[in-house]
């Protein structure tokens, strides 16, 4: 499906993970495209991550006294990664002229253990895209929850990124978390650093302010995040697109500092938007 409204283009693809296919404004792609035919998720424009962001350790974890075990459900890779929602279909819930609203809801399995109900709510305004998030625990019991978007940007040699963070965390051969260095250690990003290299970057950012700027040789975007404490740097050498992801907590924050956690009822939102200067 697709919207245009405002000079946005926005094309959705609810079946695949609800994920955006396409984002561009004045005829510029502010987001990466998705590949014709694709039938991954990590092929797309951005995702919602829900009920948990990035790893979760060899997908095992204790919480309220009891041990659980996730399936892996990303290849050969040791940890399970991103939730359960960028791997289900999406529903649209409501359409008009210049928003939507994408639902998932999930019964609890040995997936993710405890029952949910997940909207994304994503609309177009004068130089913005607003995007919403939200959780809400249908168990009746207390439930770790955690939300996040996995955009992905392009990159080219003149692509620049900005943003603020007290922290970086290091990361072991399987990308998990290690041990706290500063923020600079992979680039210079607090005055502006270019995004090209020859090394992988796939760490979190721990007290980030929530703005975060990319510069393109067309636009400029800027994405504002509230709800989200961290944001998960991901930049692949060689190829033409990173990713920033604004998250509310840690990878295998769970087995860590802990993950929020909702009571029956509860819910919990974060939201991204990013303005858009051409």
């Amino acid at each position: 499906m697709k919207l245009e409204a405002h000079g946005w283009s926005l094309e959705l693809l609810p079946a695949l993970g609800g994920a955006i296919g396409r984002l561009r404004h004045a005829g510029h792609d502010i987001l990466r495209p998705t590949a014709p035919d694709a039938k991954d998720p990590l092929e797309a424009a951005c995702f919602p991550l829900v009920p948990y962001a990035n790893r979760i350790a060899g997908g095992r974890f204790a919480f309220e006294g009891r041990q659980y075990q996730l399936p892996l459900n990303f290849g050969d890779h040791p940890h399970s990664l991103h939730g359960i929602g960028w791997q289900s279909a999406w529903q649209v819930a409501s359409c008009g002229d210049d928003g939507v609203v994408l639902g998932h809801e999930h019964a609890g399995d040995a997936g993710w253990p405890w029952a949910y109900r997940a909207e994304q709510r994503l609309t177009l305004a004068p130089g913005a895209l607003r995007a919403r998030l939200s959780l809400t625990n249908l168990a009746q019991c207390p439930a770790p929850a955690g939300l996040g978007f996995h955009p992905y940007f392009p990159a080219g040699a003149s692509t620049r990124l900005t943003f603020t963070a007290a922290r970086l965390w290091e990361v072991d051969a399987t990308i998990l978390p290690t041990i706290a260095a500063a923020a600079d250690h992979l680039g210079d990003w607090s005055i502006g650093d270019a995004v090209s290299g020859d090394r992988l970057i796939d760490n979190s950012y721990e007290g980030w302010d929530g703005i975060a700027v990319v510069e393109q040789v067309y636009s400029r975007c800027r994405m504002t995040a509230t709800g989200a404490t961290a944001l998960h740097l991901y930049r692949p050498p060689g190829l033409p697109f990173f990713c920033i992801e604004p998250v509310d907590h840690l990878p295998d924050a769970i087995n860590r500092v802990g993950m929020p956690v909702l009571s029956p009822g509860a819910t919990r939102t974060l939201e991204m938007t990013l303005n858009v200067d051409v």
